[in-house]
């Protein structure tokens, strides 16, 4: 397995293209080899081609916000080829029974069929949990994380694992890992620390020794450190200190 960024980490210094190339050169200092594009400014795809082979580089993984894939996604597949990317994602469904254009009817009406041509198109369409997927479905049988992988097929749709989001809808991050082995290909390492805190890779609470265990075994090929919330502290200097974790622990 590979560690890499999830630039989401740093989005505040990707919002203009000369910001955005200059954090892929600062990530690769760091040590990093492989990144998530999210979140940042928009790019065309040869641009980033080039910022990517420049510093070293490989996008594995991009979160595309919701227009891109359900208006232009046959543009959205064709980019990942020129930069080299097969995973293409979503980041985040509000699932919310309250809203029609946001319920677990509304994604399972749009998101099988976007998967589907992703899969046509050469890629690989994955989706990314936060906690609410840890709600019910509206009849109360089942989690809806565990309905959506139960309802997608694995060939056309993965998911991005998210430590501290499982964590915080009281799941077992490991246990996740494990139950859905063969279509974790990329995942995110988010600490928990205490006051449901978002903290540096070790310096939180979630056993990451057995997400390592289950990772490996389930076939993930990438984990992502990301942080959405680095609490007054210097993306950067904690992107650098989860590296040095990772590192110590024999990841490259």
């Amino acid at each position: 397995m590979r560690i890499g960024a999830q630039l989401y980490t740093v989005r505040n210094q990707c919002q203009t293209l000369d910001d955005f190339a200059l954090t892929l050169r600062r990530v690769a200092d760091i040590g990093y080899r492989t990144v998530q594009i999210s979140g940042t400014c928009p790019y065309d795809a040869q641009w980033l081609k080039e910022q990517l082979d420049a510093n070293g580089l490989r996008c594995v993984l991009t979160h595309i916000p919701v227009p891109r894939l359900t208006g232009e996604l046959t543009q959205v597949i064709a980019d990942h080829h020129v930069f080299g990317c097969e995973n293409i994602g979503l980041g985040w469904y509000a699932f919310d029974e309250s809203k029609e254009d946001a319920n677990l009817a509304h994604f399972m009406a749009t998101y099988p069929a976007i998967a589907v041509q992703i899969r046509e198109g050469g890629r690989y369409f994955m989706y990314h949990n936060h906690d609410q997927e840890f709600k019910r479905t509206p009849d109360g049988k089942r989690i809806i994380l565990e309905y959506l992988a139960e309802s997608i097929p694995e060939e056309d749709m993965g998911f991005t694992l998210d430590t501290f989001w499982i964590q915080a809808g009281g799941g077992d991050p490991a246990q996740w890992v494990e139950k859905l082995s063969g279509r974790v290909p990329v995942i995110h390492l988010k600490d928990y620390a205490y006051g449901r805190k978002m903290a540096v890779i070790g310096e939180g609470n979630i056993n990451f020794g057995r997400v390592f265990e289950k990772a490996e075994a389930a076939g993930t090929q990438y984990m992502m450190v990301e942080q959405d919330d680095c609490n007054g502290e210097d993306p950067f200097a904690c992107l650098r200190r989860s590296y040095e974790y990772l590192t110590a622990c024999g990841f490259a």
